[in-house]
């Protein structure tokens, strides 16, 4: 983590942001949000839309977010129909039969790869690629099976175990992919975060070698660009907070914090260390006997930065979330 005096977007050729917690929250654009993706075109950055989403097409998502103001075309949007179909088509033959388990959205990407697509197992056909469609019953799980255990490649577009809805919380892709394995006991190629696939398609089609992935969760957004090579920020306007960070397991440990998206307009705070001691801004942090011991109070996010370079220096391969103990010098001195 280190500061240089112009903008952090500007060290990246692209920014890859995720949606839901980054650009809106519910039926709302994120305050600041939409404002500070319109200003990367001044920076000369690009900007992607990265999503699991496989079931709408990239201009409806597009048309979405130019309704909320975001800065919005379909080639901006890159969701998990195409990185699954551009994946799959490293593993099968030109020409080859393609089982489409999900929307037409999935079926045109497929086709699109000089793949065929076909609704039936009988014959069994050379892949399956299975994403979501709400419509998705029983006997296109059914053939999807029949094709699998016959013997055809097997390439999910993700695994997301549920997803959103207005009225609460639905079943996902991954309890779909989930079924299809309980009855074949296989295990799909997956595209989708977590996996790297998603964000080295997005990078590929932009024609940029440096991206920064912008994500609220740390288990799909922040390993998935962690998986891919790219630096990662965790931007704490949705899912995952300051305190999952300091806890996260290696893989999911992010470059950067932010705490909205206007810090890519601004330097970053450099953190520096001597004598074990992390210093961020006014802030510092070390680590005695397990505990990290913070000054800056807990809404300071620079607190948060150098008790994370502090705690992960400490303790370098983590492969449980947990948090460390905490005290915060500061409050104490005040009692």
């Amino acid at each position: 983590m280190s500061e240089t005096g112009t903008p952090l977007a500007c060290r990246y050729g692209a920014v890859l942001a995720d949606l839901d917690g980054v650009v809106y929250a519910g039926p709302s654009a994120i305050p600041g949000a939409t404002e500070a993706l319109e200003k990367l075109r001044d920076l000369g950055v690009a900007l992607a839309y990265i999503t699991n989403n496989a079931s709408r097409s990239s201009a409806e998502v597009a048309a979405h977010l130019r309704e909320l103001g975001a800065p919005a075309t379909a080639e901006q949007v890159f969701g998990s129909a195409l990185a699954g179909a551009e994946l799959l088509a490293t593993q099968v033959a030109q020409g080859a039969t393609v089982l489409v388990t999900g929307s037409a959205v999935l079926a045109q990407h497929v086709a699109d790869q000089g793949l065929v697509p076909v609704t039936t197992a009988d014959p069994v056909p050379d892949a399956v690629i299975q994403g979501f469609e709400p419509s998705l019953g029983w006997k296109d799980l059914a053939e999807a099976a029949f094709a699998v255990a016959g013997g055809a490649v097997w390439v999910a577009t993700n695994t997301d175990m549920s997803i959103p809805q207005a009225r609460g919380i639905a079943p996902g892709n991954g309890t779909l992919v989930a079924a299809v394995s309980a009855a074949t006991g296989r295990s799909p190629i997956v595209a989708g975060k977590p996996e790297a696939q998603l964000f080295t398609t997005a990078a590929a089609h932009l024609g940029v070698e440096e991206a920064l992935v912008v994500g609220d969760r740390l288990d799909t957004d922040i390993l998935g660009g962690n998986r891919a090579g790219m630096a990662t920020a965790l931007v704490l306007t949705g899912v995952d907070t300051a305190e999952n960070a300091l806890a996260a397991v290696t893989g999911q440990r992010p470059t950067y914090l932010f705490a909205d998206l206007d810090q890519l307009h601004r330097p970053y705070p450099e953190v520096t260390e001597q004598d074990g001691v992390f210093s961020c801004g006014e802030s510092s942090a070390r680590v005695e006997n397990g505990v990290v011991l913070m000054t800056g109070g807990r809404d300071d996010l620079d607190a948060w930065r150098a008790a994370c370079a502090a705690w992960w220096a400490a303790c370098p391969l983590q492969d449980t979330a947990d948090l460390p103990g905490l005290k915060f010098l500061d409050e104490d001195a005040q009692r």
